[in-house]
């Protein structure tokens, strides 16, 4: 009954990331008109989706599997905790409207497991941070630069004649399907890998498996996706579309290679933000986008960990205590910053005070 309820929860976790994740690829090709039917750009997305998780998933799978913790950390029990833990946060993310990165998500419900057992192989887990951190600063970086080249006057005079219409409408569909591939090759691990390390389906089948499953999502419930991508990017211009695409599938697909997960959502923002920052500079580095990046990234990994931490402990291990002291933290938590709120509204109110006193004074 676990492993059918492990596998069965697995893929519809492989579902819903084709339906989010995979799904937006398309959007600048479908925002622009380029492909105007929006199934036709679901049905392509789910093809290279699915040929980007069965030629290249392979080294993502066994680091999820095995490069985060022993493979002989997972049991069937272990496999079906982890996997429940990231669609709960990805489900509790999604009631409050905070993104959350699959493949972080994925990393924490691991990480979990391993802290209940000790298990966890710090340096793996300290190479994948540095990766989450540096891919999105690279990605704002080289769209920075291609930006500036693409002001170049020759490149800009060719940009804008009606020559270089059919060649950029080509090619930002090209970047959307590499983009869509690379999300096969990385995202396909963080719904199978679990599996796979605990003996539920080897690595070819879960590959297979959880890459037709990305693929279904993407073509049948990728459409409310499509749609919001498409119409927030219509400002793009083309080959600005294709850069932010080529680069987000560029940087990810050389992690997949490597076995690194990496969050894809969290290095094309960083690239659109990169454009902006080239075309209207420090403006668009609004504070609130920032902080949002940085939350996101932590946030992500962290809760998944500490549910499926929580799970294993009440769950496999019938330890109650721990369970306890995080209870006690969480509210001191939630107590300081309550504190902290109370205090800044106090303090506002007082300012307010001692002006309306002032303006009375001044009446007087």
């Amino acid at each position: 009954m676990l492993t059918i309820l492990a596998i069965i929860i697995g893929l519809f976790f492989a579902f819903n990331i084709g339906a989010s994740g995979a799904a937006a690829s398309m959007g600048i090709s479908y925002g622009a008109g380029v492909i105007k039917n929006r199934q036709i750009a679901l049905f392509l997305c789910a093809i290279a989706v699915f040929l980007g998780a069965w030629l290249g998933g392979g080294e993502v799978v066994k680091t999820i599997g095995s490069g985060i913790v022993p493979s002989s950390t997972f049991t069937n029990a272990i496999a079906l905790i982890v996997l429940t833990s990231a669609a709960i946060s990805l489900f509790l993310a999604n009631l409050f409207g905070i993104p959350l990165s699959t493949s972080e998500v994925a990393v924490g419900s691991v990480i979990g497991a391993g802290i209940v057992y000790q298990s966890v192989f710090v340096g793996k887990i300290a190479w994948i941070a540095m990766f989450w951190l540096l891919t999105p600063f690279a990605a704002f970086l080289i769209a920075i630069l291609a930006a500036f080249v693409l002001e170049r006057k020759w490149i800009k005079k060719w940009v804008t004649s009606p020559k270089a219409g059919p060649f950029l409408a080509v090619l930002v569909v090209c970047m959307g399907l590499f983009e869509a591939f690379s999300a096969g090759m990385n995202n396909v691990a963080n719904a199978v890998g679990p599996l796979v390390a605990a003996g539920l389906m080897t690595t070819n089948s879960g590959i297979l498996w959880g890459g037709l499953f990305v693929a279904l999502g993407a073509a049948f419930l990728g459409h409310r996706v499509l749609e919001t991508n498409g119409k927030k990017i219509t400002s793009l211009r083309l080959e600005e579309g294709s850069i932010i695409s080529g680069i987000g599938a560029t940087i990810v697909t050389t992690a997949s290679v490597f076995g690194i997960p990496v969050p894809l959502t969290q290095i094309t923002t960083s690239s659109i933000i990169g454009i902006g920052f080239a075309k209207h500079g420090k403006s668009v580095l609004k504070k609130d986008i920032v902080v949002k990046l940085l939350t996101v990234w932590i946030v992500s990994p962290v809760l998944s960990m500490v549910i499926s931490y929580t799970l294993i402990q009440l769950l496999i291990e019938h330890n109650i205590y721990p369970i306890v002291a995080m209870v006690g933290v969480l509210i001191s938590v939630f107590g300081v910053i309550f504190l902290i709120k109370k205090t800044a509204a106090t303090s506002v109110s007082e300012k307010n005070q001692t002006k309306e006193l002032n303006l009375l004074r001044k009446v007087d």
